[in-house]
C-alpha cells in the first residue's frame, strides 16, 4: 500500500496506508522540492503571496496566487482555481522560495491568474481519493479505444480534475495525431471535459517512474527538470561498449547518466596524444584501440610487417615519445621494450597487495575422448534384432 499516486492506491494525506515513506523522494512524491525555511520554523514577516502546488505527488506542479487573509504553508492540501473548475493539491513551496523557484523555471508573477481559494477539508481528500481511482480504469478503456481506431499513439497516464468535469490524457507519439475522432469517443464513454496532451518519451518515465538498471529511482521522477540530448558519442568518450540493450533507459532512449561524467573524461582525454596518429616503428604500425584514463594507458593495436598483429599497452610518455620520433624522420626498432610492464604477483605481495581470487590455480583437467567399440555395437545389435539381415 502507498499513496495515491502509487499504482497500489492507498491512504489520501501523504504517505499513510502502510506506505513507511522512506524513498529518496520525501515519501513517493516526485521532484520534491525541500522547503528548509518552512522547516526551520521561521516565518515570514512579509510573506511572498506565491505558493508552489504539487498535483498527483509531483506529477504536475504549477504556480498559485495566495489571497493575503489565507494562511497556508508547505504541506498543507489546498483547494485551488484551474480556469475550468476546481482541484486539490499539496503546496510544495512557500514564502521565498518560490520566488528562487519562479526565476528558476522563467515564470513572471504578472503571468499568474490562478488563485488558491482555501485550504481542503476531509471531504475534499475523499473526492480526490475518489477521482485517482477511476484513473486506472480510464486508462485501460482510453488504450482500447484507441487501439480500435488505428491511431500511432500510446496513451501513458489519465489524470482526472478533482471535482470530476476534467480529464487530462497524456500520451506519446512519433508525429502529428489527428485525434479528432478519438476526442469524441472519448467524450462519449468518459461524459467529461477531455484534454490531449502530448509529451515525450523521457516526461512519459518521468510521470509514471520506476526502478533504474542502477537500483536507485528514475533521475527524471525524483529530481531531473531539464532533459539534454544525449548522444552515442558520450558512450565513446567513455569507451563503453555501443550496445542498445545496456545504454537505453525504461524511456527506450539513451540514459541521461551518460552526460553526468562527459566532461570529466572529456577533460582527462585533452591531456592524452591524439588518437588518430598512428605510431610507425621499424618493423610496422600501431594505430589506436582505447584509452584508459585511469591508469594512465593507451593500447594501441601493432601491426607487424610479417607475423600476427598483438596489442601494446603504452603509458602516455611512451606514445608522446614514438611520435616526436616519427616527427624527426626515425622509427624506433623494438615495440616491446616501450609496452607498459604490468605488476606481477611478486611485487604485488612486497607492495603490501594480496591476491583475492585465490591462492591456488588448479590446473586445466584433461579430458580422455571415449572410443567407440564397433565391435561390441555389431553384437548387440544382432542380439536385439536377430531377424534383420535374414535374406529369405
Amino acid at each position: 500500500m502507498a499513496c495515491s499516486g502509487c499504482s497500489s492506491g492507498g491512504s489520501v494525506a501523504g504517505c499513510g496506508g502502510g506506505c513507511s515513506g522512506g524513498c529518496s523522494t520525501g515519501g513517493c512524491n516526485r521532484l520534491n522540492s525541500y522547503d528548509w525555511l518552512s522547516e526551520s520554523g521561521i516565518r515570514d514577516v512579509e510573506a511572498f503571496k506565491y505558493v508552489e502546488v504539487s498535483f498527483k505527488n509531483g506529477a504536475r506542479k504549477e504556480f498559485y496566487k495566495l489571497e493575503p487573509d489565507l494562511y497556508a504553508v508547505t504541506g498543507d492540501w489546498v483547494l485551488v482555481d484551474t480556469g475550468s473548475g476546481s482541484d486539490i493539491g499539496k503546496i510544495d513551496l512557500s514564502g521565498e522560495l518560490v520566488r528562487l523557484q519562479m526565476l528558476k523555471k522563467k515564470v513572471k508573477p504578472e503571468s499568474i491568474h490562478a488563485e488558491v481559494i482555501r485550504k481542503a477539508n476531509d471531504r475534499d481528500l475523499e473526492r480526490m481519493q475518489e477521482a485517482r481511482k477511476l484513473e486506472k480504469q480510464a486508462l485501460v478503456r482510453a488504450r482500447a479505444i484507441s487501439r480500435s481506431l488505428g491511431l500511432d499513439m500510446k496513451v501513458g497516464d489519465v489524470e482526472y480534475q478533482c471535482d470530476l468535469r476534467k480529464a487530462t490524457f497524456y500520451f506519446t507519439a512519433d508525429g502529428r495525431v489527428d485525434f479528432r475522432e478519438l476526442i469524441r469517443h472519448y467524450a462519449k464513454e468518459f461524459r467529461v471535459k477531455i484534454e490531449m496532451r502530448q509529451i515525450g518519451s523521457r516526461q512519459e518515465s518521468a510521470r509514471i517512474g520506476g526502478i533504474g538498471s542502477c537500483g536507485r529511482e528514475l533521475c527524471c521522477s525524483t529530481w531531473l527538470t531539464d532533459f539534454k540530448s544525449v548522444a552515442t558519442t558520450a558512450a565513446r568518450y567513455q569507451n563503453l561498449a555501443i550496445n542498445q540493450a545496456k545504454l537505453s533507459g525504461q524511456c527506450g532512449r539513451l540514459k541521461c547518466c551518460l552526460n553526468y561524467e562527459l566532461d570529466t573524461y572529456i577533460d582527462a582525454l585533452k591531456q592524452f596524444p591524439s588518437e588518430n596518429i598512428v605510431l610507425k616503428f621499424k618493423d610496422g604500425i600501431a594505430r589506436h584501440v582505447k584509452t584508459d584514463i585511469f591508469k594512465g594507458l593507451m593500447y594501441y593495436n601493432y601491426e607487424p610487417a610479417n607475423g600476427r598483429g598483438i596489442v601494446l599497452p603504452l603509458d602516455k610518455k611512451a606514445v608522446e615519445d614514438v611520435i616526436s620520433a616519427n616527427k624527426s624522420g626515425k622509427k624506433p626498432e623494438d615495440p616491446m621494450a616501450l609496452q607498459f610492464k604490468f605488476v606481477n604477483q611478486e611485487e604485488e605481495e612486497d607492495m603490501g597487495y594480496e591476491d583475492v581470487t585465490g591462492v591456488i590455480d588448479l590446473p586445466p583437467e584433461k579430458r580422455r575422448k571415449k572410443k567407440r567399440n564397433k565391435r561390441k555395437k555389431r553384437k548387440s545389435y544382432k542380439k536385439h534384432n536377430p531377424n534383420k539381415n535374414d535374406k529369405s
